[in-house]
Order: C-alpha cells, then structure tokens, then sequence
C-alpha cells in the first residue's frame, strides 16, 4: 500500500496542474454517470421482477380460492408466460404422503418447511425442465401442504438483459462525455492561470515588469478566486513596475547628480598636482573649491545613504515628544542660518503629544523642512513661521512660494524647481522627510501659501502605528 501511495504520489508531481484537474473532474463525473446507470439497472430489474411476483401472487390467491380440497399434486403442468395459467402443484409437508408420480417444478427441503408452517413464503428463480428459467412462489395451501406457482421468466430476464447492456452504453458514453467535460473544464478554469504563468515567464525571460494578465470582463466584486488571483498579480506587477522605474530613475538621477561634482573635484585635483605653477591665492582658490566640493558630495552620498534606508533592519523605537524636537530643531537652524529669522508656537496640546519613533529621523524630517524654508526666505525678510497645534506641524517661509506647475513634484528625488537650481542642494532633502514622516505613520504635504511664500504641513497619526523598517 505504501508503495502504491508513493507511486501515486510521484505521478502527481510529474502531471501539470491541468491534467491533474481534467483526471480528478472526468473521474467524479464517470463515477456518478456509472453509479447512477448501475441504480437505474436495479431499479428496473427489481421493478419487472416485483411485476412478475405480483402476477404469482395474483395466480395463487385464484389456486387459494378455487381449493375443493385437491390432494397433492400437479394441477396445472403447463407453464407459458402471462399467456395461461401459471404451473401449480401441491406439496405435502412430509415426503411419504407424496402422490404417484414426479412433480414438475423442483421440491426441495425449504418447500417442506412451508408446508410444514415453520418457514415464510418465498419467491426463487428456477429452470424448467425445458429449460426456460421461470419464477417460482412457494406459499402455504392449508394445514400441511404448500402451494408452489411458477411463470417463465425468460421475456423478464431478455428485458434485464436489454436494459442492462442499454444502461453500460449509456454509462460508457457518460464517461467519454465525462473525459471532455472534464479536459474543457480543466481549460477553462485554468485559463487565468495559464495566463499568469505565461505573463511570469514572459517577465522573468524580458525583465520587463510592464506585462499584464488579461482579466475577464464582469461586474466588480462577482470575480471568482482565480480572477481575484490575477488581479492581485497584476497589482503586484504595478507595483513591481513603480519600484524599478523608481530605481532606474534613482540611478539615474544619482549618476547626473554625481557628474558635475566629481568633474570639478577632479579638475580642482589636477589643477592642484601642478600647484608649482600656481599662485598661492589660486592654490588657495582650488583648495576652498575643493573642500566645497567634497562637502557637497559627502552631503549628496550621505542623503542618498538616508533614502535606501527602506531595505535596513528596523531601528530602535523610543516614545518621542515632537514639541522637544521641534525646538531642538528650530534653534539649530537659527544657529545655522542667522540671516534669517524664526517664530515658533507650540499650543498645549502639541506639546502633549507622543508618539512611537527614531529620535534622530525624526529630527532629520524636521531640520529638512526648516533648512528648504530658510533656503528660500530672503535674508532680513519675513521670518519663517513654524507653529505646532494639535497634531499637525506648519512650517511656511514668504519666499517665491512654489509654482504651479512644481508641486506635484516637490518631493520626488532630485526635483529642483527652475528657482531652486542655483541654490545648494540635490533636491533630497523633502524626498527625504516624506520618507522618514510615511514611516511614522504621518503625512507630509505642500502647498502655496495665502500671500506668497510655500506651506508644509505635517499630520501626526491620531493613533500610535508601528514603525516600517529602517524608512523610519
């Protein structure tokens, strides 16, 4: 048995999922077509012999009621199918009590037992002396006899016959219809699938994510599991796509932004290495170029460090107060950028407010907010405004303000508006505080503030969420 069970199991391995659904739906289908022709055969077989024993009943309760007190023996010896009187004869309980002569249906013991009252009445199938087979009634007939009634069965048991081998072609054309049911069946169900397997292949051999499943049309919310399976493949293909367009244009951007500073680094480098030609104030140039320069690609490298932070085990999670942070913030960046001025407000519920986090990528989001407002505030202006009320943080500068046609784009990677392009920067740092505020559970949204300058708003969560990954 258990050799058996392997072998079916290695011929389960080896078959598609096709065959395997075709083989499982025809056999089902062969099963029920073949038992319901093996019950409809002894339902009709049961119902033409009950046919026939009705009539051997009828035939000795006629023999019952004409009794004159005939003594053993034939009484009808003639036996033709519901054309004549059934064969009949009278039989004593005891063998010696007998009459001359031989009875012409079969006596056996069961029959004494009858006559005798110690046995029930039964039906039997016999063979004539002719050799017809015949329907025999064995009944008592009075005290110590028993009454035996036959009728040839041979028109009955043509009929089984016939209705039997009917019945196995109906059954074997069941099973063949089973077999195509089955294979369409296995077809058409697993069409989608196919199609998915297809659309991986076709992914995985072209590595381009951009393939679809074509999904059936239908009424929304009615899909069955394997339409509801393609569909979530294809939105995982979406998403699929929206990563690696995202890191080809993160390469992309990267490699562009690199160019220019390393091209200078090295001309400043070289220009340097034959410093015996030089002045000491252009060496003194080249020197100042060239830690500028290094700062800015250290600064570009370290933010880029910061954004692939996603794919880094989770940080250590501590209970935050934003109010603390945010004032920290603010009075680095008063620190930082002392031609411009800074007001903060904070009411008392945000200075309430808690919240699960990483201190330090907190403080990052915050210092890169104040940093691109104090970027574009002009030097004795107006003073950046950053108020903290509720769960929601404001921070808005009265600079040029943001374009129109720039902020659907003011927090993709290294977008810089046509303002923004001689200022300093990569155009990381919103990129970055969207990053670190999604990963807290907070929202991070720009907008053109009433009377010019930009507005940043931040939403804290109103519930404490789990922080995703090193993102946070």
């Amino acid at each position: 048995m258990s050799a058996r069970r392997r072998l079916g199991a290695r011929w389960r391995r080896r078959r598609p999922l096709r065959t395997r659904l075709a083989v499982a739906a025809s056999a089902a289908v062969a099963v029920v077509a073949v038992g319901v022709c093996a019950a409809a055969f002894f339902v009709i077989r049961y119902a033409m012999y009950h046919q026939l024993d009705l009539s051997l009943t009828q035939s000795a309760t006629r023999v019952t009621q004409a009794d004159r007190g005939e003594p053993p023996g034939v009484l009808a010896g003639e036996c033709r199918f519901l054309s004549a009187p059934a064969c009949a004869q009278i039989v004593p309980a005891r063998a010696q009590d007998d009459p001359p002569g031989r009875y012409v249906l079969p006596v056996a013991e069961p029959v004494r037992e009858v006559a005798a009252g110690s046995r029930a009445p039964y039906y039997s199938n016999i063979t004539l002396a002719d050799g017809y087979p015949a329907r025999m009634l064995t009944t008592t007939f009075g005290e110590g006899r028993a009454l035996q009634v036959a009728l040839r069965a041979d028109t009955v048991a043509k009929g089984v016959r016939q209705a039997a081998g009917l019945l196995a072609g109906v059954g074997a054309v069941g099973v063949v219809l089973a077999a195509a049911l089955g294979y369409g069946v296995s077809r058409t169900g697993l069409a989608p699938v196919a199609r998915l397997t297809a659309t991986a292949e076709r992914i995985a051999a072209t590595r381009d994510p951009r393939h679809r499943i074509e999904l059936p049309e239908g009424p929304p919310g009615r899909e069955d599991e394997v339409t509801r399976l393609a569909g979530t493949f294809n939105t995982m293909l979406d998403e699929l796509e929206r990563s690696v367009t995202a890191q080809r244009r993160l390469v992309a951007d990267a490699s562009h932004e690199l160019r220019t500073p390393l091209t200078a680094l090295r001309t400043n480098v070289e220009l340097l290495a034959k410093g015996e030609r030089l002045s000491p104030a252009q060496r003194e140039r080249a020197s100042a170029a060239l830690g500028r320069q290094l700062r800015e690609v250290t600064g570009l490298v370290g933010d880029l460090i910061e954004l692939a932070r996603d794919e880094e085990p989770r940080p250590l999670v501590e209970e935050v107060r934003p109010a603390a942070l945010l004032e920290h913030a603010v009075g680095t960046a008063r620190r930082h950028w002392p031609q411009v001025a800074f007001t903060l407000r904070i009411d008392d519920a945000g200075a309430a407010v808690t919240l699960p986090g990483v201190p330090s990528r907190l403080s990052r989001l915050l210092t890169n907010l104040l940093d691109n407002a104090a970027k574009f505030s002009p030097p004795g202006g107006a003073p950046v405004e950053v108020e903290f009320a509720g769960r929601e943080v404001t921070v808005r500068d009265h600079g040029p303000g943001i374009a129109a046609e720039d902020l659907p784009y003011v927090f993709d990677r290294f977008y810089r508006a046509e303002s923004a392009r001689a200022l300093p920067g990569s155009g990381l740092g919103l990129a970055m505080a969207r990053q670190i505020a999604r990963a807290h559970g907070a929202e991070l949204t720009a907008e053109r503030a009433p009377g010019g300058g930009a507005l940043f708003r931040l939403t804290l969560p109103a519930s404490p969420r789990p922080v995703t990954g090193g993102g946070a």
